[in-house]
């Protein structure tokens, strides 16, 4: 029996509504309006695609659009300049760093310009501390609508076993730290694993965030299990995913197709965060 489709579209389009009410409400009770400043130095062409939909959904959303387009060839004293800006800025409620950025500049201590609670990417290396202990902020976007799907789906996460598979600081350790929280057994499994398909198939929830097409199979999957595919792949076929989708939704009870699984997700979660930032600063500033 095939698996059942995890909708991301369909979740993302619910999370998006209730927020710009959210949004309409937060700004009739305080008003301030909620601002996303994303930031893209150069131009690089998919971060133009990338930005380019986050300003739209922003403004669909009912927030400001503070966008900041800086040249290719801009330093990375005139970016610090820009970002300690953007932090003292009280319409700023958020803070997006394009990545990647271009070559001659170090990424690491831009981002750490970005105040927590302004952090609507989750990147700083205090707001993935306060992640790691438990502590209130604002979490990383993909990640987080990663348990939203979840959660939709009505899939048990306390006490279940999860394979995470992949360990970067953008998704992988992220989602096993969100997941831990939630009072799930993780393990993380990556290039050096061994047995990987072994140790998958002991997983209730199996997320594949490593960056390889298709390494995931039918093998690597529990009967029955939940399968979200982080991954994302352009090729003459289209858009694919780390899951060899066909074989694995044959086994899998539930799973994310790519595209239209995690993806829209990103972006929802994105504003969801912006909203928040904005909540949160208003009782910081009270």
């Amino acid at each position: 029996m095939a698996a059942g489709i995890i909708d991301g579209k369909a979740v993302a389009a619910r999370v998006r509504a209730t927020l710009k009410d959210d949004v309409a409400a937060f700004f009739a009770r305080t008003g301030i309006q909620p601002g996303l400043a994303t930031v893209l130095v150069g131009g690089d062409p998919a971060s133009e695609v990338y930005v380019a939909n986050k300003r739209r959904s922003t403004v669909a959303a009912g927030m400001a659009d503070l966008h900041q387009h800086l040249p290719e060839d801009t330093s990375q004293e005139e970016v610090e300049a820009l970002l300690r800006r953007l932090a003292a800025d009280p319409q700023v409620s958020g803070i997006l760093l394009q990545l990647p950025v271009p070559a001659h500049l170090n990424a690491a201590p831009l981002i750490d310009l970005i105040p927590f609670e302004k952090d609507v990417d989750g990147l700083t290396t205090l707001s993935v501390g306060r992640l790691a202990q438990q502590k209130s902020g604002l979490r990383p976007c993909t990640p987080a609508g990663v348990i939203e799907l979840l959660d939709a789906y009505n899939v048990p996460i306390e006490g279940a076993n999860v394979v995470v598979i992949g360990r970067s600081e953008l998704v992988g350790r992220p989602v096993a730290q969100l997941l831990v929280n939630r009072n799930a057994t993780v393990t993380v499994a990556h290039s050096r694993t061994r047995n990987l398909a072994e140790v998958c198939r002991t997983a209730d929830v199996v997320v594949a965030a490593v960056g390889v097409k298709g390494l995931i199979t039918a093998e690597h999957i529990k009967p029955g299990a939940t399968v979200i595919d982080v991954g994302i792949h352009r090729g003459p076929e289209g858009l694919s995913g780390d899951v060899d989708f066909g074989p694995a939704s044959e086994v899998a009870g539930l799973i994310t197709p790519v595209p239209g699984g995690v993806g829209p997700m990103t972006i929802a979660m994105l504003l969801v965060n912006t909203l928040r930032a904005a909540e949160l600063q208003y009782e910081l500033a009270r």
